[in-house]
């Protein structure tokens, strides 16, 4: 079955079920934030290598990380205290280094500069956010996301220190459920996230939960709270 092209000037999706076998609901439209807001409402995120066209995602199974199934290991705990965090004090530096890390398994990047360009303005429209791992005053891991209503959507991390972006990450989950979020939306399965406690579930049931959480305010003001450090 042919997979549908988007139209520029609509911002409807094929319903995800819809997806092919590899999990592709669509191909083209462009990266419009308010494409991409709709997508994620939607349970589809862009993912696609530079000489591919747009491509649009809704995998099944789906990586999800419930905030109470996440594990915090002691050495991880102890790793957490070598670091000082912030949010969103430097979204551009997270997203570049997301993009251009070298990664033993894995050759290019799907962050290219119009994914950029395009979560740039979605984060000064508050709609994405940075988590910023320091040390010594030096940028050295970090992870960004999209909110939609109670659901965080991870996208993407990196780390030049050990344990910097699982300390972020940590530290994520932490405010999350401290601001009644419902769960973290991992997308694709890893092995990385699994140990950290992510499963895999059916599209139907993460389209149920997102449809749950989507529409729904979070108590997310993304002020750090170091008293969760403690």
């Amino acid at each position: 079955m042919p997979i549908p092209q988007l139209n520029k000037y609509s911002l409807t999706f094929p319903h995800p079920n819809e997806a092919n076998e590899e999990g592709i609901v669509a191909w083209g439209g462009d990266l419009n934030p308010s494409r991409i807001i709709r997508a994620y409402q939607s349970g589809i995120f862009p993912w696609n290598s530079p000489q591919d066209p747009i491509l649009w995602w809704s995998p099944n199974p789906r990586l999800i990380m419930e905030l109470d199934d996440f594990k915090l290991s002691r050495s991880l705990k102890k790793s957490m205290k070598k670091f000082t965090y912030k949010f969103d004090a430097d979204f551009s530096s997270v997203i570049r280094n997301c993009a251009y890390t070298p990664r033993a398994d894995q050759n290019g990047t799907w962050i290219q500069e119009d994914v950029i360009e395009s979560f740039e303005v979605l984060h000064g429209m508050g709609k994405v956010h940075s988590i910023e791992a320091y040390l010594d005053d030096r940028l050295v891991g970090g992870l960004y996301g999209i909110v939609v209503g109670r659901v965080f959507c991870g996208e993407s991390m990196f780390a030049h220190v050990s344990d910097a972006s699982k300390s972020a990450y940590a530290l994520l989950i932490m405010h999350l459920k401290k601001w009644n979020f419902d769960f973290v939306d991992c997308q694709v399965p890893t092995n990385h996230l699994k140990s950290l406690g992510a499963k895999e579930v059916s599209r139907e049931y993460f389209l149920e939960r997102l449809q749950k959480s989507c529409f729904e305010e979070s108590e997310g003001i993304w002020q750090l709270d170091n008293s969760l450090l403690k």
